[in-house]
């Protein structure tokens, strides 16, 4: 197994989709939503948490409305910077606002089987043999866990894949099936194990959650109070908004990037109520949806402004630094290896999250090596153009710094 991960780091192309005086309406717009409209919060202790603070709770309805200085003050109280913890230190993602990281993508229902090369329902061993791919791919920085193990009882099947994983890779392993508190605090109870301490765990958390929200402007109840379990053992958690044009979200992007922006930051503030200073990030999958079926396309050109325009949203939550993760679940089986070009020039967040899936709901071993090529072309576009800094211009010759083995100087005519 690799002792190596790999990043892109101070990345020197950039694509600012978003102007600061548009990224500001945005803001301001999600924060007229939250205090006109509401935000649905289908969770008891949630919404005895935002009463407590002072926010406008319908509890039958179960609909917050938060004054913006009730939201603004809870999102500066998140860390600026922290780490996923890995079960080698050394394998560390540092969220920094300066570092993207590949990942794994989750949670496929099917795979491409890897000898026979046909389709069929995800198992257990899927989640297994994935990890141990992703493990050996410097590429891949951590696990979100890429398939489902369909083979398990559905109440316990998110514990049996975070298992498998860890069983088989040292990385970060993030779920996004963890879905009430019961879950929440075996998976805690796994992740002190395999830390070594409650400590231990806070300090290098080797477990993050992903929580989807359910778009429009709501929560999913179990989640919220999964959530809220992480939160109280520090480890890092997270609300990914799903808002597609036109079914779960309204016709333009900028008002779905408002509706989205709304969930998301709504669920942080509730995590920083709760916990103050515990970590968080910002993640969001928006897209169009196909108008002939309502389909979630996941691959359009849409997508592609989504990732960049909430790459700089996630950076702006906080007073100036990221809520931490831009994750971008564009189907390269729809829109190829682009998508990461789109995702990871603009501001260097946190995660992109695409390695396994072939299309929506199937993942292929395979698909981590193309995507594995793709974030080292990524790369090479962030590095810019080397050796600029070392130029030295005589009568007759430049020269460059180039390494050992390469020219280093070229001469008039030459």
């Amino acid at each position: 197994m690799t002792k190596n991960i790999k990043s892109i780091t101070n990345p020197k192309l950039s694509l600012n989709i978003l102007t600061p005086n548009e990224i500001g309406k945005i803001h301001e717009a999600t924060l007229q939503v939250i205090e006109n409209v509401g935000v649905r919060f289908p969770s008891k202790r949630a919404l005895e948490i935002w009463a407590e603070h002072g926010a406008n709770v319908d509890f039958e309805k179960m609909i917050v409305k938060a004054k913006p200085d009730i939201i603004e003050k809870a999102l500066k109280l998140a860390p600026p910077a922290y780490a996923l913890g890995a079960r080698d230190p050394g394998q560390n993602c540092l969220m920094d606002g300066n570092h993207v990281f590949l990942a794994t993508d989750g949670c496929g229902v099917e795979v491409l089987d890897i000898l026979t090369g046909q389709k069929r329902t995800s198992e257990l061993k899927d989640v297994a043999d994935i990890a141990r791919v992703a493990d050996a791919t410097e590429e891949i920085a951590f696990h979100w866990v890429a398939l489902s193990a369909q083979d398990k009882p559905a109440e316990t099947r998110g514990l049996h894949e975070v298992k498998a994983v860890w069983e088989n890779s040292t990385k970060h392993v993030q779920t996004e099936s963890i879905y009430n508190e019961r879950e929440a605090r075996a998976a805690m109870e796994m992740a002190i194990a395999v830390a070594g301490s409650q400590e231990e765990l806070r300090r290098r958390p080797v477990l993050s959650l992903m929580q989807c929200t359910a778009p429009p402007l709501g929560h999913d109840g179990g989640s919220l109070d999964a959530a809220l379990v992480a939160a109280e053992y520090g480890v890092p958690t997270g609300f990914m908004t799903m808002a597609a044009n036109l079914t779960t979200g309204p016709a333009t992007l900028a008002g779905n990037l408002v509706v989205g922006n709304a969930e998301v930051i709504s669920g942080a503030a509730l995590i920083q109520l709760a916990y103050p200073g515990a970590p968080v990030f910002y993640a969001a999958a928006q897209t169009a949806s196909d108008l002939r079926s309502g389909a979630y396309t996941g691959g359009g050109p849409e997508d592609f402004l989504y990732g960049a325009a909430t790459n700089l949203l996630a950076g702006i939550q906080t007073g100036g630094t990221p809520l931490a993760s831009a994750t971008s679940a564009i189907y390269p089986g729809r829109a190829g290896n682009s998508f990461l070009w789109f995702s990871t020039f603009d501001t260097g967040y946190g995660i992109v999250a695409n390695a396994v899936r072939i299309q929506a709901g199937t993942g292929a071993p395979a698909a981590i090596l193309r995507e594995q090529d793709a974030f080292s072309m990524d790369s090479k576009f962030d590095d810019g153009v080397p050796g600029t800094g070392s130029i030295i211009v005589t009568n007759t010759t430049i020269t460059t710094g180039c390494t050992a083995g390469n020219p280093s100087s070229v001469s008039a005519g030459s």
